[in-house]
């Protein structure tokens, strides 16, 4: 019960920063969840992005087992409305209001400024994902055939994601 307080923080702060995608807060999730609170080890972190990516909606729903694992089901509650509520009252209002400026001349590019800003959160993200995922020759060749395959084709990430962990399991 003591660490509500600590979860209202970290994924309410957290929601502000998934600024293109639920990866692009993934440094700071890490960080806070991991080396400030020790929450989880950064494995278990992984793990519960991977699951993440592969279940069903929204894959920023794994903060949900992050809440559950340190304050129960009052924290799994907790950490979805701390994460979800500030970014959906966000873009209520920004969007109201992105109408309303329909024709300001700074609107442009503000757009055109949010989308780098959105992809050098996703890399930070990928990047911290990848130091602790890509541990040896194996994984590398994983990531890298993932990479490549997704740049050739169109395919459901989750059949990949189930693909690596039949390689990994036949592997490791």
């Amino acid at each position: 019960m003591s660490q509500i307080p600590a979860l209202v923080r970290v994924f309410a702060y957290l929601s502000l920063l998934t600024v293109g995608g639920g990866m692009a807060a993934f440094p700071e999730l890490k960080i806070l969840t991991v080396d400030v609170h020790h929450w989880l080890t950064f494995p278990q972190l992984i793990h519960l992005y991977s699951l993440g990516q592969m279940a069903p909606g929204p894959n920023m729903m794994m903060i949900v087992a992050i809440g559950e694992w340190v304050a129960g089901l009052l924290g799994a509650l907790v950490v979805v409305v701390a994460f979800f509520g500030p970014t959906s009252i966000l873009a209520l209002l920004v969007g109201r209001l992105w109408i309303r400026l329909g024709k300001w001349p700074w609107r442009e590019s503000i757009q055109l400024g949010l989308a780098p800003v959105s992809i050098g959160l996703l890399l930070a993200g990928c990047l911290s994902f990848a130091r602790e995922a890509v541990v040896g020759l194996e994984t590398a060749s994983i990531a890298a055939a993932t990479f490549l395959i997704l740049l050739r084709w169109k395919i459901n990430p989750a059949l990949l994601i189930l693909a690596a962990a039949v390689v990994g399991a036949l592997t490791f």
